[in-house]
């Protein structure tokens, strides 16, 4: 009877340590930085986009993207994206009325994949205009 008790604790042990197959959404970009270069400050409106890829097993939601301040917006796929399809987060950046110079913005992208959250950035250089 203790040979027996002994034998199925070992299984059990054996089996609770044993690493589980969990099947998840994994969020990938292609790029997590774009730099606009410089530009101008007659055209202030600058455009990128950036390609995320599901590389899990299960459907990729992204839950939301937000930007560090109201001059960048972010604009994403919002359906669930399929396991080894893509989606885009579009990213317009608006320099009317600020500054020239050198800028950097954050855009913090939350999903339910693995990494949960992700930062992209946009930065470049806005020259005054002549």
């Amino acid at each position: 009877m203790r040979k027996l008790f002994i034998t199925f604790s070992l299984l059990l042990v054996t089996f609770l340590a044993a690493p589980g197959v969990s099947a998840e959404p994994k969020i990938t970009f292609d790029k997590t930085t774009h730099n606009y270069g410089t530009f101008s400050e007659k055209t202030p409106i600058q455009k990128c986009v950036f390609t995320f890829t599901n590389t899990g097993d299960q459907p990729l939601v992204i839950n939301s993207a937000v930007a560090s301040c109201g001059c960048t917006v972010p604009k994403y796929t919002k359906s669930p994206i399929k396991p080894g399809e893509t989606g885009t987060i579009n990213v317009t950046y608006n320099g009317k009325g600020k500054f020239s110079g050198h800028f950097k913005k954050t855009i913090t992208v939350r999903s339910n994949g693995t990494p949960e959250m992700v930062r992209l950035y946009i930065e470049g250089d806005m020259e005054e205009a002549k």
